[in-house]
């Protein structure tokens, strides 16, 4: 065989290589879309793979017309010749990439237009960039038609990553933070939910914004994932893969309420990977469910309902004066500097013009222990927001978290404290949220708690108190499970 003969041999061997799995992703995704069921973990590991892949194809294919025009000068010839290497490498990157994609759509409960756009995105691409590999190889001959691919292929970057923005960020990541004078210039309007809610009524006033603000990026017509859409009443009352989740009257039967409930570490929590509702938020839907739930119901009808946040738009934002901040921190910025050091990114003042303290020791999971947090008794009055969720503190901690009576948040979940810390808890008058969810307390704790005058929330799921037993009368509305 002549070396000639053995170069188009073993370029065939490259080329069949390059597109096997080509038809392996399209066949996967025309034969088995996304539906909206979870299926695999395994499938769900190597699927979030997928955004760490995804880049470097992307990277690699836009750099081919940077070669090829490049090596047009004679200076720098020799930078063609590497495109073909390029594309090798960009097609199966690419092809990769809409593999895991794949795996991260059909198992991780995704379906809806929007997620099926992307994968089709990806599979095209693939598929030009097989294209224009193939195409390079024969540049003399196909030059026009070489150059075109790959513009196609450089549109279809753009917009297959534009669906994928859609996807993570929301359908309208790209006008969502413009500035309102660049939006009336290139006359983009404001995104409206698609809904035909009566903004007179509970639900179009109260209900509906919260859902367009916080839950239909992952559940609307583009992309509703476990099937769920909450864009409209209709899908709402139609409810997902697990059937309704909305009862009328039982808020506690209700699925949505359940997890916007939930601790935010539970592997039901929603909105999952954001910040929780706010607590007016969660009455809100609370009041509204134990109403009727009904798209009706006037807009005054729930005489106890929390009032609405203002508009960011009518918010301001009181002036800091340093030299004020300064003086209010004199006594305690020692302290406050050195275990920063000590603890970097887990200790840090609650905003920029307070006192106040906050620590996440989470971060830092079992590395984080009773001798740790004894450093912070300095200035344990001064800590509103504790959390020590999956540390290794123990109850001989007790007496420091009781000493940090400014407590407003107290999260506990998934540690080693029983009764005997929170037994120590009865001074707390500040705080509003406990969370001992995973922990081993049981119910000898409650009468303690129930007296704590401003607590709202107190999150006990997977401990040993009893959702059946008796509840006192302080705690009532209060305890989730």
């Amino acid at each position: 065989m002549t070396a000639s003969k053995s170069g188009i041999v073993r370029q065939f061997r490259l080329g069949i290589a390059m597109l096997a799995p080509i038809l392996v992703a399209t066949t996967l995704v025309a034969f088995f879309p996304p539906d909206g069921s979870e299926r695999a973990e395994w499938m769900q590991f190597i699927g979030r793979f997928h955004p760490l892949l995804v880049h470097f194809p992307i990277a690699l294919f836009l750099l081919v017309p940077i070669l090829e025009l490049a090596g047009r000068s004679a200076r720098f010839a020799y930078l063609s010749l590497s495109a073909g290497f390029v594309l090798t490498l960009a097609t199966f990157g690419a092809t990769g990439a809409a593999l895991l994609g794949w795996c991260l759509g059909r198992s991780g409960g995704y379906s809806g237009l929007l997620i099926t756009q992307h994968m089709w995105g990806g599979i095209l691409l693939s598929i030009v960039c097989w294209v224009c590999w193939l195409l390079q190889t024969r540049l003399r001959e196909l030059r026009l038609t070489y150059a075109i691919a790959l513009g196609v292929g450089i549109g279809l970057v753009a917009w297959t990553g534009y669906r994928g923005g859609q996807l993570s960020l929301g359908a309208n990541h790209l006008t969502e933070h413009m500035p309102r004078d660049l939006r009336k210039l290139l006359g983009v309007e404001d995104e409206v939910l698609a809904s035909s809610a009566d903004p007179n009524t509970f639900y179009g006033g109260r209900i509906q914004p919260i859902f367009a603000a916080r839950c239909v990026s992952c559940h609307s017509a583009g992309k509703h994932k476990g099937n769920l859409r909450l864009d409209s009443y209709s899908g709402l009352v139609r409810g997902g893969k697990h059937g309704r989740v909305v009862l009328a009257g039982n808020t506690q039967g209700s699925e949505l309420f359940r997890r916007i409930t939930l601790p935010a570490s539970h592997d039901d929590f929603m909105p999952k990977g954001k910040q929780p509702l706010t607590a007016d938020q969660v009455k809100a839907i609370e009041l509204w469910i134990s109403a009727g739930a009904s798209d009706t119901l006037a807009l005054d009808a729930i005489k106890n309902a929390p009032t609405p946040a203002l508009p960011a738009a009518e918010v301001t934002f009181e002036e800091i004066d340093p030299a004020a901040v300064t003086k209010l921190r004199s006594a305690i910025a020692p302290a406050v500097s050195r275990l920063q050091m000590q603890f970097p990114s887990i200790f840090d003042y609650d905003s920029r013009g307070s006192a106040d303290l906050r620590l996440n020791a989470s971060i830092l999971g079992s590395k984080f222990g009773d001798k740790d947090l004894e450093s912070f008794v300095p200035v344990a009055d001064h800590i509103t927001v504790a959390d020590l969720s999956r540390t290794a503190v123990t109850d001989r901690s007790a007496t420091i978290i009781a000493a940090m009576k400014r407590l407003r948040v107290l999260r506990l979940m998934d540690t080693r404290l029983t009764d005997a810390t929170l037994l120590r808890l009865g001074n707390m008058d500040q705080l509003e949220s406990l969370n001992v969810y995973g922990t081993p307390v049981t119910d000898a704790v409650l009468p303690t708690i129930a007296k704590l005058p401003r607590l709202s929330h107190f999150y006990a799921g997977q401990t040993n108190i009893s959702a059946k037993g008796s509840i006192p009368e302080g705690l009532a509305g209060k305890l989730v499970f």
